[in-house]
């Protein structure tokens, strides 16, 4: 890929999104970027206020699902990078109907678009989500890019429906395409009701960290920074019609462990910890072999968890100003999805 072609990046004020776009345009300045975001509430531009003015930067306020909006962007497009996503698995459940629109329709928008355009590639940000749940104490079992397809949730069946469009666009149309299917993100700008950054900011205004269940969950987690530099490889692998797993761990750290870990580094004790009411379905274990990447691409993760810990940790921390509206302008849903 050449780094003077204009990308397209929808969902781009959101947390990876921004976080892509901030890296792209820093290591490809002659790059073009159009971000077009509908600015749900996971999406804020003070992310990019950095670059906001940059001459080759464009932000486009819209949604996806605006077939007339989108063809209007695509006609000077080269590439498409999608993150835009509904992607809290909590909001399925409360709110399914929205995940079926953004993540299946607003897909199929793009594709349809993508092919008219004569658009050169189609780069898919999709989740582990949708190969379903492993056993725990299983350390052998591990999701791959030939593991089947099981969603077990609204959010991660949407997201098994996208990827199998654009795969379906790859091979019936021929659209060059490429997935990855990352593993739990985190790092500097995420929304703060996922685990990691509910419990820092939770820390800081001297709150219990709500844990769901008996909090032994396993995920797999991905520093933001390596899944940008991930995507990176991707795109300029030349490798069209594959898909990359990318993930950030080599072993299983339960939920609780991960709380644990953030009150240590920030100087807490355990007893902030607050069990409540688990998610309905809830998934126990995911877990990635992000091999392929490393083999193909020479991908690995640049810090360990306990780095990505503690850079993300005091971002927060110098940050306050950030997530503290979001937090005030969300305390409904706090309540609701979080109580014992």
């Amino acid at each position: 890929m050449q780094e003077t072609r204009t990308l397209l990046v929808t969902g781009g004020a959101g947390f990876i999104g921004s976080n892509f776009i901030l890296y792209w345009l820093k290591k490809y300045p002659e790059s073009k970027i159009i971000n077009l975001d509908a600015l749900t509430y996971a999406g804020n531009l003070a992310n990019l206020r950095s670059i906001q003015n940059y001459p080759n930067y464009t932000f486009v306020e819209g949604s996806i699902t605006n077939k007339e909006l989108v063809d209007n962007i695509m006609d000077d497009v080269d590439a498409v990078v999608h993150f835009a996503a509904e992607s809290h698995v909590d909001r399925s459940i409360l709110d399914p109907g929205i995940f079926l629109q953004t993540n299946v329709i607003g897909t199929h928008i793009l594709l349809e678009s993508a092919l008219t355009n004569n658009v050169q590639h189609f780069h898919h940000i999709s989740t582990d989500e949708v190969f379903g749940s492993l056993p725990l104490n299983t350390p052998e079992a591990q999701f791959s890019e030939t593991t089947p397809y099981d969603p077990r949730s609204p959010y991660s069946a949407s997201k098994a429906s996208s990827d199998h469009l654009v795969r379906a666009y790859g091979e019936t149309y021929g659209l060059s395409y490429t997935i990855t299917n990352c593993s739990n993100n985190y790092g500097e700008y995420q929304f703060p009701e996922k685990l990691i950054p509910l419990a820092i900011t939770n820390i800081m205004d001297g709150l219990k960290v709500p844990v769901y269940g008996d909090g032994m969950q396993v995920r797999d987690w991905l520093y933001v920074q390596d899944h940008c530099t991930a995507i990176d490889l991707v795109l300029h692998a030349d490798k069209s019609s594959n898909t990359y797993v990318v993930g950030g761990l080599t072993e299983d750290v339960p939920n609780i462990e991960i709380v644990k870990m953030i009150l240590k580094i920030m100087g807490k004790g355990e007893d902030m910890i607050e069990f409540v009411t688990d998610r309905p379905g809830h998934d126990k274990r995911y877990s990635v072999n992000w091999s392929k990447i490393k083999t193909e691409l020479g991908w690995k993760p640049s810090v360990s968890f306990e780095e990505g810990l503690e850079k993300t940790i005091h971002w927060y921390q110098e940050n306050r100003h950030w997530w503290e509206p979001l937090k005030a302008a969300n305390q409904e849903f706090f309540k609701k999805n979080y109580s014992k």
